[in-house]
């Protein structure tokens, strides 16, 4: 099944171009074609993984050709299934599936389901082109792709402002990163004349070159996964129907940035390099503000969504790590997949049975009105907080161990970071499925029907299971080692250790304070009036604010000066000379009048003035 892993491009590609294409036809039918290709997309995975699982070690990197694409360049299109790039087709498309899935029942009375099942499969391609190619060729088309299908789920609702606004905000941020990425390939072919990756060599020693290429490719890996600077766009995309914010945040596009990371590790990552450290700590700089943020939103999903900065965050700081943090952070990035869809799936569920209300100071109580949801969406709260033996439990604090061994600070902070989680995580919990009632007079909460809540139960169980199945006895590195590198010495995973100890007491302090404000005390529907910091997190640390004052006031007024240098001085220099050229010919034909009369008397004239000349130079 190796040699034919383009079908799991070619199975949603295929979906999306008859769902698009044949629009009438498949109007009625089309959301079970989008699913139909998407689980087929899975069970090819499937069957590749086994297949690759039956090799030898040495074996497990294959290349698939497919055809020449640039030849005067030696470029090649084509696949490489390895360790890695099969574990994220498999979370792509198991997870995605799964929302596929449930977007039957979310998005059941939608008068424009099909052209969202449609986009939903154009994205699942796009983003498994991105992790199967071969080549940063590729994986740029993949990572393009990911970002025009981003901009067309992010804005389905177009009839709503906010959601056209929020479709363009992702688009352009994703520019500024997609250049760094772009230059950083121009750099990469004009150092070693190649883009493949079976064709570079791993460095271990990092020089000017190799660290300008990091920068960039990281540049290019922070804005696909919303790392500071360029994460500004990650809460507006909350615009967009809720299994877009899951197939977003869980499975897909925030998860580029990470694979960019780790595929290009070897090369532009060497472990302790300038670039290496800059990844780490863009990462933990990342994962504390996305926690901060996350504690003073209001809006569920807006608070996921900081959530995921967060999550990705301590990601970019295990891969920052080298390869003792590259297996704790894919496998944080795989349970993160599964409790973070978990999660996002929950709250679409909460808006179903309450009107679409997003406002978590307008629920409450709803765990007796909404056990299903309540229970699973309980799990990946466990989850994500690091209870012990659940899946967050061993990758997250995989992470934290692994940093705090290579960098004190940043692996303190990380700590830190797992605490302000426990708090955030715990009041979204509270202030949905405990306290006093606070719904509106016309909402009547209820359970979801069965197609979305069997998603969730699947899910649920991953982010029960999963972590400990990958991270114990190293499963997840020997795995991946053909594909990113094996350490020195195989880290281990601590039951008990002082790092983990502080982690679990910090969550538990959270989870405390949470449970005093927001489960005990009356929550009041009416946000009110915070500190300077409670305000600080409301406006997601002024960044936005930064961005306007450092990029978009400066952009206006370069604009206007270059308008203006245009309009009054290129055009006006045209202009001008056209106009004195237009006005000196003018003049010149009125000497010419048609009378032979008129001629001779001014070559007499002429004559004579020449003559006079000629004389006044002899008598000098």
């Amino acid at each position: 099944m190796i040699g034919n892993a383009w079908l799991m491009i070619a199975f949603p590609l295929l979906g999306a171009f008859i769902l698009l294409v044949f629009n009438r036809l498949t109007d009625r039918w089309g959301h079970l074609l989008g699913v139909a290709m998407s689980l087929a997309s899975f069970v090819v995975a499937v069957l590749a993984f086994f297949e690759l699982i039956g090799l030898g070690e040495a074996e497990r990197r294959r290349a698939v050709h497919l055809y020449e694409f640039i030849p005067n360049l030696d470029i090649n299109m084509g696949l490489l299934i390895d360790p890695l790039s099969i574990s994220f087709a498999l979370l792509i498309t198991g997870v995605g599936s799964l929302i596929h899935i449930y977007s039957i029942g979310y998005m059941a009375h939608d008068e424009h389901r099909r052209r969202f099942f449609a986009y939903l499969n154009l994205f699942v391609a796009a983003m498994l082109l991105l992790v199967l190619a071969d080549n940063y060729v590729g994986l740029f088309i993949g990572w393009e792709g990911v970002g025009l299908a981003s901009y067309l789920l992010i804005g389905f609702w177009q009839f709503k402002p906010s959601a056209a606004v929020a479709a363009k905000k992702a688009f352009v941020v994703n520019r500024v990163g997609d250049l760094g990425l772009l230059v950083g390939m121009f750099v990469i072919f004009t150092t070693y004349q190649t883009l493949s990756f079976a064709e570079l060599k791993p460095i271990e020693v990092e020089n000017g070159t190799t660290l300008a290429i990091g920068l960039l490719l990281l540049l290019g890996a922070c804005g696909k996964s919303a790392q500071l600077p360029l994460q500004s766009w990650l809460l507006d995309a909350m615009e967009g129907p809720t299994p877009v914010s899951a197939l977003i945040h869980a499975a897909t596009m925030v998860t580029a940035g990470v694979y960019l990371v780790v595929r290009s590790g070897a090369y532009f990552f060497p472990e302790g390099s300038g670039a290496a450290l800059a990844v780490a700590i863009v990462g933990a700089a990342t994962l504390l503000a996305g926690a901060i943020i996350g504690c003073a939103k209001d809006d569920i999903k807006k608070g996921l969504a900081g959530s995921t900065m967060s999550q990705i965050g301590y990601m970019m700081l295990g891969a920052g790590l080298g390869p003792a943090g590259y297996a704790f952070a894919i496998g944080h990035l795989i349970t993160h997949g599964f409790f973070k869809a978990d999660l996002f799936l929950g709250a679409g569920s909460v808006m179903h049975g309450m009107n679409d209300e997003v406002n978590m100071r307008k629920y409450g109580g709803l765990r007796k009105y909404m056990p299903l949801t309540f229970w699973t969406f309980f799990i990946g709260y466990l989850a994500i907080i690091g209870f012990p033996l659940l899946s967050g439990y061993f990758t997250k604090d995989g992470i934290i161990e692994t940093a705090i061994e290579h960098n004190q600070v940043l692996g303190w902070l990380a700590v830190l970071g797992a605490g302000i989680t426990g708090f955030y995580m715990s009041r979204m919990v509270f202030m949905t499925f405990f306290g006093q009632k606070r719904w509106a007079e016309d909402a009547h909460p209820h359970e979801s029907p069965t197609v979305m809540t069997v998603p969730l139960i699947v899910l649920s169980i991953g982010a029960i299971f999963l972590g400990g199945y990958l991270v114990l006895s190293n499963r997840l590195l020997l795995f991946l080692a053909p594909a990113v590198g094996r350490p020195e010495e195989l880290p281990t995973f601590h039951f008990v250790s002082v790092p983990g100890i502080t982690t679990l007491a910090l969550v538990a302090v959270g989870a405390g304070y949470a449970w005093v404000r927001y489960a005990q005390a009356e929550v009041p529907v009416v946000q009110p009036r915070g500190s300077f910091v409670t305000t600080f997190a409301r406006r997601d640390l002024y960044g936005d604010a930064l961005n306007e004052s450092l990029l978009m006031r400066p952009g206006q007024w370069l604009t206007r000066i270059a308008v203006f240098f245009d309009n009054r001085g290129v055009d006006g220099l045209v202009n001008g000379l056209a106009a004195g050229i237009g006005g000196s010919s003018g003049r010149l034909r009125r000497i010419q009048t048609g009378f032979a009369r008129t001629y001779a008397l001014s070559i007499f004239i002429g004559a004579a003035l020449l003559t006079g000349a000629l004389l006044l130079v002899g008598t000098i």
